[in-house]
């Protein structure tokens, strides 16, 4: 049997709310839309890069930004050890290669990175603060965390629209 995507009831974003609220809302609307993009295809279909020389797949897509979760909300923001799934020092962008990937398994990954990232910020202000890890060790607030993360999920969910379309020309907002 093959897998599919499953299909996925977006949530509005917030109309109006505290600071809090709205991060919140807009970040799980943007995750929720990077699912939508992905709803209904088969791992195959997950796999099929937008167009050559670009490798990008919506399967990448969905494991990059699980990563990005992890790094940003678990190993920066709350202190603790990641193990990431995909990255290696020796492979830094095994996150978007999708050639011996397990779309259920990857997706599974991708629910469990955003509920630990719920858990991590959950109950801290907003201008709590960090050193981030690396040699740059540059500090950032929470805030910075959620602003970063609507960005990074805006700016790939653009890419999924036009590989979506490309796939099977599904179109939406």
């Amino acid at each position: 049997m093959t897998w599919i995507a499953p299909e996925i009831t977006r949530t509005p974003e917030p109309y109006v709310g505290d600071e809090r609220t709205m991060l919140d809302g807009w970040l799980d609307y943007h995750r929720q839309t990077l699912l939508l993009k992905c709803a209904g295809l088969t791992e195959e279909q997950l796999r099929t890069p937008s167009v050559e020389p670009s490798g990008l797949t919506l399967l990448g897509l969905v494991r990059h930004l699980a990563e990005v979760e992890a790094w940003w909300f678990r190993e920066n923001f709350a202190g603790a050890q990641v193990d990431y799934p995909y990255f290696t020092p020796e492979t830094p962008d095994a996150d978007h290669d999708v050639s011996a990937a397990n779309a259920e398994a990857d997706f599974a990954i991708f629910h469990r990175e955003v509920a630990l990232a719920r858990e991590a910020a959950a109950g801290h202000s907003l201008d709590e603060t960090f050193t981030e890890v690396g040699p740059k060790k540059r500090t950032f607030n929470l805030r910075w965390v959620y602003v970063h993360m609507i960005e990074e999920y805006a700016r790939h969910n653009g890419h999924a629209d036009l590989i979506r379309e490309r796939i099977d020309g599904v179109t939406g907002e």
